[in-house]
C-alpha cells in the first residue's frame, strides 16, 4: 500500500505539473509583451494564480514525504546569508504587490551551517511568505540574521494580524489553521509553517512563535547549529551563494537572451501544449526552434536540424527521455552526441533528478518552468558544456620532445 501511494503521488504530481508550465509561460508573455492593460492584467492574475497552484503542489509533495519519513536532503556547507537573500529575492514582488515593505537587518559575518540549500531557503521563504500573506497593506516586515549564544538566529517579523494566544500551541500543526470557515479572508492549506518546523528539526535546530496577541504582529524565529570553522576560513565562506538554491539573476538572463539569438534548439515533449509554450518562449528571443512530439521524431529531426541545445521530456510513449539522450551521446561529438541538453520535466522527485544527469543531462529543470527560469536554464547548459569542451582540448603534458 506504501508502494501504491508513493506510485499515485508521483503520477499525480507528473500529471498536475504538466499543464501547469504552459499556463504559466503564456500568462507571463501576456504579462510583458501585451500592450493592451487589461490583457497584461489578465496574465499577471493568470501567472499569481499559478504559482498559488505550484505551491500547493509541492506543499501536498513534501508534508507527504515528511509523514512516511521520506523526505531527503542533501547536506553541504551553506551560508545563511546567501539563503537569506536569494529567499528574499523569490518574496519580492510580493511584497511588493502588497505594498509590504521588507526591512532586512542581516549579519554578514556569520558563519556557515550544514544543511540542505533548498531546503534552508525553504524555510526563510515559507516564513516569509507567511508574514507577507498575513500583513495588510503599507505594513513592514523585517528579516534578520545574527548570532546569539554560538547558534545561527533567524528571525522573520511583522506587523500583520498577529496570532491568538489560543492558537499559539497548533500553529505548526499540519493542516492548522487559525480560521478555518468558509469566510476566511486567506487561502492555503495549513502546511507551510508545518513544513517550517520539521525543516529545521532536520538540520537540528529550533522554532519558535511569538506575538502579543490578534492584531499586534507576530515574530518567527528559527536557530540553527553554525559550523565549526577556522577564522580565516570564515570570511571566505559566508558570502557564497547556497549551490542549489534558485534565484533569479536579472543580468544573467539578459546575457544568455543575447544568447539565444539565431541559436538552434531542439524541444522534444509529447504534450504539445508545453511544445507550443517554450517554442514562444524562446521564439520571443529570437532562437530557432524545432518541435518535436517524441524521441523517434526528435532523432529524425537531429540529423536535419543540428541543434545547438536540446530541451527534452523524460516520461514520453514508447522511448522516454532516458534512452534517448543515451543514443545521442551514443553519436559521439563528431555528429553532434556532445550537444548541451537540459531535461524539462514534471519527474521532481531526487532520484529523477539523479537519473537525468545520470543519462546525460547537465541540467534537471522541473515543471512549470518560467521563462526567465528557463533561459537562465538553457544558459547554465551552454556554460557547462563550453568548460567541458575547453578542457577536452587541452592537450596532455607528454615532456619535453627529442
Amino acid at each position: 500500500m506504501n508502494r501504491a501511494k508513493d506510485q499515485f503521488l508521483a503520477t499525480l504530481s507528473h500529471e498536475l505539473r504538466t499543464p501547469l508550465t504552459p499556463m504559466l509561460v503564456h500568462a507571463q508573455m501576456l504579462g510583458r509583451y501585451s500592450a493592451d492593460p487589461k490583457l497584461k492584467r489578465a496574465g499577471e492574475v493568470i501567472e499569481r494564480a499559478t504559482r498559488m497552484q505550484v505551491q500547493l503542489i509541492d506543499d501536498l509533495l513534501d508534508i507527504s514525504c515528511i509523514v512516511t519519513g521520506k523526505l531527503k536532503m542533501e547536506i553541504e556547507e551553506v551560508s545563511l546569508c546567501a539563503v537569506a537573500e536569494a529567499a528574499l529575492e523569490g518574496v519580492s514582488a510580493l511584497a511588493e504587490k502588497k505594498s509590504v515593505q521588507i526591512k532586512t537587518v542581516l549579519d554578514q559575518s556569520i558563519g556557515t551551517v550544514s544543511g540542505d540549500p533548498t531546503r534552508l531557503q525553504q524555510i526563510v521563504s515559507n516564513l516569509l511568505t507567511n508574514a507577507v500573506k498575513f500583513t495588510p497593506e503599507g505594513g513592514r516586515v523585517t528579516l534578520a540574521l545574527e548570532t546569539v549564544d554560538g547558534r545561527a538566529r533567524l528571525t522573520v517579523s511583522d506587523s500583520g494580524q498577529g496570532i491568538d494566544p489560543a492558537f499559539m500551541p497548533h500553529i505548526f500543526n499540519r493542516f492548522s489553521q487559525e480560521d478555518a470557515s468558509n469566510t476566511r479572508r486567506h487561502g492555503g492549506l495549513g502546511l507551510g509553517l508545518a513544513i517550517v518546523h520539521h525543516l529545521v528539526e532536520a538540520h537540528g535546530g529550533t522554532v519558535k512563535a511569538e506575538s502579543p496577541g490578534s492584531g499586534k504582529g507576530s515574530t518567527f524565529s528559527v536557530t540553527l547549529p553554525l559550523k565549526q570553522v577556522r577564522g580565516d576560513e570564515l570570511q571566505g565562506q559566508s558570502h557564497s551563494r547556497p549551490s542549489k538554491a534558485i534565484s533569479s539573476d536579472g543580468s544573467k538572463v539578459a546575457r544568455t537572451r543575447a544568447e539565444l539569438r539565431d541559436l538552434r534548439v531542439l524541444v522534444v515533449d509529447d504534450d504539445r501544449g508545453t511544445c507550443d509554450a517554450v517554442a514562444s518562449m524562446l521564439d520571443q528571443a529570437g532562437a530557432k526552434v524545432r518541435l518535436a512530439e517524441s524521441a523517434a521524431a526528435a532523432m529524425a529531426a537531429f540529423e536535419d536540424f543540428k541543434p545547438e541545445v536540446l530541451v527534452c521530456d523524460i516520461a514520453m510513449p514508447d522511448e522516454d527521455g532516458y534512452t534517448f539522450i543515451r543514443k545521442l551521446r551514443a553519436l559521439g561529438p563528431s555528429r553532434g552526441g556532445d550537444v548541451p541538453a537540459l531535461a524539462l520535466t514534471a519527474l521532481a522527485a531526487e532520484e529523477d533528478r539523479r537519473a537525468s544527469l545520470e543519462a546525460g543531462y547537465q541540467l534537471h529543470v522541473t515543471k512549470p518552468v518560467d521563462i526567465d527560469r528557463l533561459i537562465g536554464a538553457i544558459g547554465e547548459v551552454l556554460a557547462l558544456m563550453k568548460t567541458v569542451r575547453s578542457q577536452s582540448t587541452v592537450a596532455p603534458t607528454t615532456g619535453a620532445r627529442a
